[in-house]
């Protein structure tokens, strides 16, 4: 299935926010656009973080067509997806070239979109969701306390994702609310009590900011 050979690097590049793996995926061609735009969306997301706007260009426009193709082809659930992965890309690629206002519109943008999409119900969750993007965006920005709500937000919808807890324990930190902040970083630890060893430095942190034992190579 196509599906799973696009997502899963996609998804694992991200996550571990890994932008040079992001930016360097090999698009693939297929018969289903919306498997070819995964691809898209995590190279276009990984070129912004680097700050290589032109490459993340590229990928808004690839998105834009599969968009259009998608639209063509009747499939209006998968054309809305694929536009909120674009906005996304174009309010980071902004971000990159320094339009702060422009890219916080953007993104704020693709995060009411994706508030008013019912998810599929065979379809997996977003690789990124749109909330969790703009919490992370508004961190860089150093407006911690509103990247706390979009945090928040996402683990209403996500519950226990790895990114959002770990946005919402440093917007929380950072915004000087301690029990929030160590509230979201136990929930980290408590989620990935069974991670691989050694752990993620997320882990490392969280274990320092709070009473329990961070996951640590032995």
């Amino acid at each position: 299935c196509a599906l799973p050979i696009s997502a899963i690097p996609a998804r694992y590049a991200l996550e571990r926010q890994d932008w040079k793996q992001a930016a360097g995926l090999a698009p693939r061609e297929t018969v289903f656009g919306h498997t070819d735009a995964i691809t898209w969306f995590a190279r276009g997301i990984g070129a912004a973080r680097l700050g290589q706007a032109a490459a993340a260009n590229e990928s808004a426009t690839a998105l834009h067509q599969i968009r259009e193709r998608l639209l063509k082809a009747g499939e209006n659930y998968w054309a809305l997806q694929v536009q909120i992965q674009e906005l996304a890309v174009r309010a980071w690629t902004a971000l990159a070239e320094g339009k702060k206002e422009e890219g916080l519109r953007q993104m704020s943008s693709a995060a009411e979109l994706e508030d008013g999409t019912e998810k599929s119900a065979v379809t997996p969750g977003p690789l990124a969701p749109a909330r969790e993007l703009l919490g992370e965006m508004l961190l860089q920005m150093n407006e911690p306390a509103r990247a706390l709500e979009q945090f928040e937000a996402t683990l209403k919808e996500e519950p226990g994702r790895f990114r959002a807890l770990y946005g919402a324990a440093r917007a929380a930190q950072l915004s000087g609310n301690r029990d929030a902040s160590q509230g979201h970083f136990r929930e980290l630890l408590k989620v990935c009590s069974h991670a691989d060893r050694p752990g993620r430095i997320e882990l490392t942190e969280a274990g320092s900011q709070t009473a329990l034992k961070p996951i640590v190579e032995k």
